[in-house]
């Protein structure tokens, strides 16, 4: 009975829009387009659950990893980052990055949302809407979680006003850039064809690159590399590490816009290529002559999420699984081999995992989306002209993210200094920074 009473409805509204006089149906063909009900509620979740990665799965990952006594300085300095480059977002950052009016690098126009209504929409990638201000607040958390992301390599040594001074300038003119080259019409990378489904240059290349440049400049921890400095709680940061795993499929599959067959290409793929990357990161520590480890499957799953990130809705599943596998690997030897050999101090890899694995994702979207790979391009461009495409979106993305770094950390020590004392250093952040304690 509703299954007819919905039929005849259709008719009937058919049947009275041809009756309509012409300017009554050019009318209603020009009225403003409606948000689909499904995709906006899925957008609204796929929001949330990028939130859920960064408090309080970032906050636990990172914060599990460091010394007890830099505990709570590591997720207050998470938390209080992506809170700040959620309101810059608001205020300048969304026209920046996706403004009515811009060029190859920024836009502008919008500033405050001011031209934003509960009506506004944004358009998906077919003919179907979303509402803006759902859309804003998606790549809000994109905002914010990439902030957060770079501070993985300077926790345990660096001021919390020095954190604060360095988000906002970095977003302002490392961040915002980059997502407009490369998710904006006009961009400078969007229109050479470079694929990024979810954020491998915007997020991973670009948070990876600026930590290994914000490290060097900052220095190495008191007592590094002499003094042991293992992870406090594993099973912390094996409790962040499920919720990073959880909330990126908001971040993934989310990135399509919509809930359609696409969404669930990268859902299957955030599984697998996780799930390979895990494990063979134990792999190689078992070909390493050590045990597979905890601290090594977190390690993987981390690779494997953002190895797939640029890929996810690029790649077919097997795809996936095969770029999860290298990416883990070549993560792997970065953290256990080179980053040693080179003696500098990313605190707790993200240059090694965030950045390294991003480089690998993003290249290897150009191998994982030819069909014959079983991924969803349609063979226009080949695999070569691809591959040279992503290399070249990866070589201005660290060009773009090293510059704009060295000049935000600098700002930084003008404004506030950028290291705690050494009696701070030795004390613990917690204390010297914050007046607290995680254990007492």
């Amino acid at each position: 009975m509703i299954r007819k009473m919905i039929c005849g409805a259709g008719v009937l509204g058919a049947s009275m829009f041809a009756a309509m006089p012409a300017w009554a149906q050019e009318a209603a063909a020009a009225a403003a387009p409606v948000p689909n009900p499904g995709n906006n509620a899925w957008m609204m979740t796929s929001t949330v659950l990028v939130l859920l990665m960064i408090l309080p799965g970032l906050a636990l990952f990172y914060g599990g990893l460091t010394r007890s006594k830099n505990m709570l300085s590591t997720m207050t300095q998470i938390g209080a980052a992506a809170a700040l480059a959620m309101i810059i977002w608001v205020v300048y950052g969304y026209s920046t990055a996706f403004g009515p009016e811009g060029n190859a690098f920024f836009s502008w126009g919008n500033a405050f949302l001011a031209n934003t209504t509960p009506d506004s929409t944004a358009a998906t990638f077919s003919d179907e809407v979303i509402s803006e201000y759902v859309f804003i607040c998606f790549q809000m958390t994109f905002a914010a979680i990439t902030a957060a992301l770079v501070l993985g390599a300077t926790v345990e040594r660096m001021k919390f006003s020095a954190v604060m001074a360095f988000t906002a300038v970095w977003l302002t003119i490392v961040y915002f850039p980059i997502a407009h080259m490369v998710w904006a019409g006009g961009g400078l990378l969007f229109e050479m064809g470079a694929l990024d489904f979810a954020g491998g240059t915007v997020v991973h290349i670009n948070a990876g690159v600026s930590a290994l440049v914000a490290a060097l400049i900052l220095g190495k921890r008191k007592g590094y590399p002499s003094e042991p400095m293992p992870p406090h709680s594993m099973t912390l940061t094996m409790v962040g590490t499920g919720l990073l795993w959880v909330g990126w499929f908001g971040f993934n599959a989310g990135s399509e816009l919509e809930a359609d067959g696409t969404a669930g290409l990268a859902m299957i793929n955030t599984f697998v290529a996780t799930a390979s990357a895990g494990l063979f990161w134990m792999l190689a520590e078992r070909f390493s002559g050590h045990k597979g480890s905890a601290l090594g499957f977190c390690s993987g799953i981390v690779a494997g999420l953002v190895a797939v990130t640029p890929a996810a809705g690029n790649s077919g599943p097997f795809g996936a699984i095969v770029l999860g596998a290298i990416a883990s690997i070549i993560c792997f030897i970065m953290v256990s081999k080179v980053k040693p050999a080179l003696g500098y101090d990313d605190s707790l890899d993200a240059f090694g995992v965030h950045g390294i694995g991003g480089i690998v994702g993003a290249i290897g979207t150009g191998f994982v989306y030819q069909p014959g790979l079983g991924g969803p391009g349609d063979g226009s461009t080949a695999m070569g002209a691809q591959v040279w495409i992503q290399i070249q979106a990866v070589l201005v993305s660290i060009a773009w993210a090293a510059v704009g770094t060295v000049i935000a950390i600098f700002i930084a020590k003008l404004i506030t200094g950028l290291r705690v004392t050494p009696e701070v250093e030795q004390e613990g952040l917690d204390i010297g920074e914050h007046g607290e304690r995680a254990y007492n």
